[in-house]
């Protein structure tokens, strides 16, 4: 599928790696949709600079990805205005907690948004999708889901049944619909965030160095354009960090 003309929806599409992500659909000449919970002013910023790229108005809607009936009302908002091609599940929470100090309002926040949202803008846009006979969907999940951190098990679980919905979309929603994911590694540090901690995620990585949201985008870009003959796979981005976390050589 090319991207040009197409119509793209990015969940987090406002800040960090959502933003390369619809920047990058912008360039292709993509229509970009931004979803945002609330950052209004940098989802707007967003999809005027992704207009400006690819020449076609886009939009902004705001919803909490945890709400289920939100995620429908908005859906049908966006299908009244635009047929949506490609999906891109960014938006997630990302929280560490002890797991035996873990509240079940942590867990039920984690998997709420990490998991349950995108499961429901899946079927949200899914059926136009399978009406029209084409689509395509990217989870962006993580790296965790091949060795678990400690502290972080909660968004850990909800990163790998990310994964999981993604394999079993992909079969669900066959043929018309390819599904993947991509598993990013450290691409994007806080700003907070110390030069140890820094030299510690680049000795992580076999390639050396921490990545960029520019990476995760461009595969992303090629899991739309560069085959239509992949679907169910997860793809790590993530410069060999997951080899080496299982102690490979």
């Amino acid at each position: 599928m090319e991207l040009k003309g197409r119509t793209c929806f990015i969940t987090g599409g406002a800040r960090r790696v959502g933003r390369a992500i619809a920047l990058a659909f912008a360039k292709q000449g993509a229509r970009v949709l931004i979803h945002y919970r609330s950052s209004r002013d940098e989802a707007e910023k967003t999809a005027a600079d992704c207009a400006q790229l690819s020449g076609l108005e886009g939009g902004c809607f705001q919803a909490d990805q945890a709400d289920p009936v939100r995620i429908q009302h908005l859906a049908a908002e966006v299908d009244a205005r635009f047929e949506v091609d490609v999906l891109v599940n960014s938006a997630s929470v990302f929280n560490g907690t002890p797991f035996l100090e873990t509240t079940p309002e942590e867990w039920d926040r984690m998997l709420g948004v990490n998991l349950r949202g995108p499961a429901f803008f899946c079927q949200a846009f899914a059926k136009g999708m399978i009406r029209r006979g084409r689509g395509v969907i990217i989870n962006i999940a993580d790296v965790v889901t091949e060795t678990p951190w400690i502290g972080f098990l909660p968004y850990c679980v909800s990163k790998a049944a990310l994964v999981t919905l993604t394999r079993g979309l992909a079969r669900e929603l066959a043929p018309a619909v390819r599904v993947n994911a991509i598993g990013p590694g450290t691409v994007l540090l806080s700003e907070n965030d110390s030069e140890e901690v820094r030299r510690l995620a680049e000795r992580s990585s076999l390639l050396g160095r921490i990545g960029s949201p520019e990476d995760v985008a461009r595969a992303c870009v090629f899991l739309v354009e560069g085959s239509d003959y992949i679907t169910g796979v997860f793809l790590p981005v993530d410069g060999g960090k997951s080899l080496r976390r299982r102690g490979l050589n």
